[in-house]
């Protein structure tokens, strides 16, 4: 068994799984931002907030297994991402508290704590695009490994239409959601919006495809991999399958395709960098791989045996809150 391998792969089941569960929390976000009405505001609150505080720990879980296992990518990104990771970090914590401050302000003060939850949750969106671009098109990394960029180089053209694809992508994801969880004028608002929000998100994916596609040096596998041609039938599947659930109200068998074609996209990027972590814009022999950026054969092996014992709780404990809250959301005393 090669334990480098296992552990890429336990690595993209944890991010796939943050994608989906907080990809719909900071969707609801964004349209929070552009929400006006009062009732509608505490529907799009209460939707997400028995689970939004879970659903991150697939955030801190995925972390901290790159750091396991992968300790110099995570070296090298988190310095190379050090100002983006704390402008996130402050986008996190606004995010955070906005839901009790908003619950106990008065309503006069409300509107700034609406601001900073939808602003919390729209910065996040852009920027874990952002950084995906950034691996995609590749850090300058010599050959020991050591960054030599800016913060400002990280915000090149290709890697902002990345995070304005992942923006688009989780507003529509959120949409989805919140018609599954609403009923009414909300419903078919929020269906409307999934669906100029798909057609938006298509636009912008086509886009940055063919753009990556024009760098192709380190994608050329795709085409020799069946893996390849199964994700893309099922990416294609779901895309396809999301305006037909939104026009019929299977809201969640719309909300299951969404989530299928974010895991696809996902594993898409994953397939293209592999066994790459983080490919080098000046010399891909720089670059950091699963082989020589990680840990020691005795560390994946107990870190193993760690993550199969922690992460089925951490899946459990997430059927069981989904399982306990689902259903429309009720507004009484106890709502945000």
């Amino acid at each position: 068994m090669d334990l480098n391998i296992v552990w890429f792969l336990l690595v993209g089941v944890l991010i796939i799984g943050y994608a989906i569960l907080d990809g719909f929390d900071l969707g609801v976000g964004i349209i929070h931002l552009f929400t006006k009405n009062e009732e509608q505001k505490s529907i799009n609150l209460n939707a997400i907030g028995p689970v939004w505080d879970g659903n991150e720990v697939w955030l801190l879980t995925g972390g901290g297994a790159l750091f396991a296992a992968f300790p110099i990518v995570y070296a090298t990104v988190f310095s190379a991402f050090y100002l983006a990771f704390v402008l996130l970090l402050a986008a996190l914590i606004f995010r955070a508290v906005s839901f009790e401050f908003r619950k106990y302000s008065d309503p006069a003060k409300k509107k700034y704590w609406d601001f900073a939850f939808g602003v919390g949750s729209l910065i996040p969106a852009l920027l874990y695009g952002v950084a995906i671009g950034n691996i995609l098109r590749g850090l300058p990394l010599d050959g020991k490994g050591l960054f030599h960029g800016s913060f400002l180089g990280l915000l090149n053209p290709y890697s902002l239409i990345v995070g304005l694809t992942s923006l688009s992508m989780f507003f529509m994801h959120g949409a989805i959601y919140l018609a599954m969880k609403s009923d009414g004028a909300q419903r078919d608002k929020m269906s409307k919006w999934a669906g100029n929000g798909l057609l938006v998100f298509l636009l912008l994916y086509v886009i940055s495809t063919i753009i990556t596609f024009s760098s192709d040096y380190y994608l050329v596998q795709f085409y020799n991999n069946p893996l390849f041609w199964i994700l893309l039938l099922l990416l294609l599947a779901s895309i396809i399958y999301i305006p037909v659930g939104l026009r019929t109200k299977k809201y969640g068998r719309t909300f299951t395709a969404s989530s299928l074609m974010i895991a696809a996209m996902t594993l898409l990027v994953a397939l293209s960098l592999f066994p790459r972590l983080v490919p080098s814009s000046i010399d891909l022999d720089y670059s950091l791989t699963i082989y020589n950026a990680s840990s020691t054969q005795g560390t994946l092996l107990n870190m193993l045996i760690i993550a199969l014992i922690g992460v089925p709780i951490v899946i459990g404990y997430t059927i069981y809150i989904y399982r306990v809250f689902k259903g429309k959301v009720i507004i009484d005393n106890d709502s945000y």
